[in-house]
This record gives C-alpha cells, sequence and structure tokens, in this order.
C-alpha cells in the first residue's frame, strides 16, 4: 500500500496564508501526538466488491475497523477521534445500502455501549442525528448522556453530517443573536463562529485522514482543517487498522507545521 499526502506540495499556510492561529492545535503544546484526528472513512464499498461481497459486509467490516482505531487511538494518547460514519449525501443511496446502515448504527450502540463506557470513552454527536428514525435518534441521545462524564477519549461521530450545513447553521445563529439585540455584528470573528459550530467543545483538529486513494475533503470538517494536516492512504477503510493508524501518527510527527511562519 502506498501513502500519499500533501508533504510534497506547498501548504495552504506555507504559500502566504494570513491569520492568528490558535497555539492549542500545535499538536497539544509542540507534542508529536495529535490531540483531534479525524477519519473519512472510505472504501467500504470497493472492499466487499473486492470479494465478491454485498456492500453491507463491507460496512460491518468497516464498523470493526472503527473498533481497532478507537482503541489504538486511546492507547496513542489522542483526546478526540471524529470519524465520518453518515455524511447529509448518504441519503442518495440506495434504499436498501441505508437500511443496512441504519441496521448496523443500531446494532452497533447495542453492542458497544457498554465497552464504551467501560473504556472511557465520551460520545459525542456532529451533525443532525434527529433525521434518522426516531428509535435510532433515542438510542443515540442515550448513549451520549450516559457517557458523558467519562473522559479518557472523546468519540465524536458524523451523523447526517455536512461541513456546509454546519456553516449554515452556525451563521443562523450569530444571525439570531444579532437580531435580537445580544451580539455585535463588529465583534463577529473566528472565535464566535468556532464557537457556534458543532465542534465547539472539541480540540482544534491536528490530522485529518482519508483512506482508500481518494484527496478530497468531501464536504467534511471544511472550517476545522484549514491548518490540519492532510493524510491520504491507499487503504480501504476495513483494512484500516491500529498498526495504519500509528503509521499516520509517525507520519504527522514528522510534519514541520509552522502555520505561515518560518
Amino acid at each position: 500500500m502506498t501513502v500519499r499526502g500533501l508533504q510534497e506540495q506547498p501548504r495552504a499556510a506555507e504559500a502566504g496564508a494570513e491569520g492568528a492561529v490558535d497555539p492549542r492545535s500545535a499538536g497539544g503544546g509542540g507534542s508529536n501526538i495529535p490531540r483531534h484526528v479525524a477519519i473519512i472513512m472510505d472504501g467500504n464499498g470497493r472492499w466487499a466488491s473486492a470479494r465478491g461481497l454485498p456492500r453491507a459486509a463491507g460496512h460491518r467490516q468497516g464498523a470493526e475497523a472503527a473498533r481497532k482505531v478507537l482503541r489504538a487511538a486511546g492507547e496513542a494518547g489522542v483526546e478526540c477521534l471524529t470519524l465520518y460514519a453518515f455524511s447529509s449525501e448518504n441519503w442518495r443511496r440506495p434504499k436498501t445500502e441505508i437500511a443496512d446502515l441504519m441496521g448496523l448504527l443500531r446494532y452497533y450502540i447495542k453492542a458497544e455501549l457498554d465497552s464504551l463506557h467501560r473504556e472511557g470513552v465520551r460520545l459525542k454527536i456532529i451533525g443532525d442525528h434527529k433525521a434518522f428514525p426516531a428509535d435510532i435518534a433515542r438510542m443515540i441521545e442515550q448513549a451520549v448522556e450516559r457517557t458523558a462524564g467519562n473522559s479518557r477519549i472523546t468519540l465524536a461521530m458524523a451523523l447526517n453530517y455536512g461541513a456546509r450545513a454546519e456553516l449554515a447553521k452556525a451563521v443562523r445563529g450569530l444571525a439570531g443573536r444579532v437580531s435580537a439585540g445580544t451580539l455585535d455584528p463588529e465583534a463577529i470573528g473566528e472565535a464566535e463562529i468556532e464557537g457556534a459550530l458543532d465542534t465547539a467543545d472539541l480540540p482544534p483538529l491536528d490530522l485529518l485522514i482519508r483512506t482508500s486513494g481518494e484527496q478530497r475533503l468531501s464536504n467534511f470538517l471544511l472550517w476545522q482543517a484549514a491548518y490540519a494536516e492532510l493524510y491520504f492512504t491507499d487503504i480501504l477503510w476495513p483494512d484500516f487498522d491500529g498498526e495504519a493508524l500509528r503509521g499516520a501518527l509517525a507520519a504527522f510527527a514528522g510534519r514541520d507545521r509552522r502555520y505561515g511562519g518560518l
């Protein structure tokens, strides 16, 4: 498998980007371990197709990969792992595949909640999970409530998530505050926008990984990824495991994060 990133291309920051950078985003105050890792889990369908299996089999194996990667991230000292589990565009997929994904989500919550809680995982949801069937929405909310006091690692699941929709919602919220007279429009800056995003209580994003060889963000964490390191791998998501994550973390440790400085 080959690993491809942006290390051989000029980073946007090095190409003249300006602006203040949150010092917290420097991998934990200069640490080689990223505080916040996000993954676009791509390749389930191709993994299944290559084996003559239905796409649902790829999604099930992808759930196993998520379990392995969460464990490895916690062991490495990552504070937050964000997984792109279901995008707002995924509703366009065949109804049978969506039904399989909903069934897998039900199963995963039931089967894994006790283990997540026992291992100190705090579950957080970004996106509009209320668009899911009512029983799944309730299960998600109960899981979030049950794990709210955990602090070993945060697992942020992006469910029915789209970054443009997130930004639009943040703008509407700020506009509402301006209309109500509780916010001066001249006072709106980056901090106010970040505070209105779904990720407001998460560490700044340090490392964004995409599997399966694709090299695009696909409407995922567009604001948050402004200064994140990007890591692309040809490994299909169901084959991505703890060793693969450690390889990505090692690549991150070798990056020179200058944020537009010298």
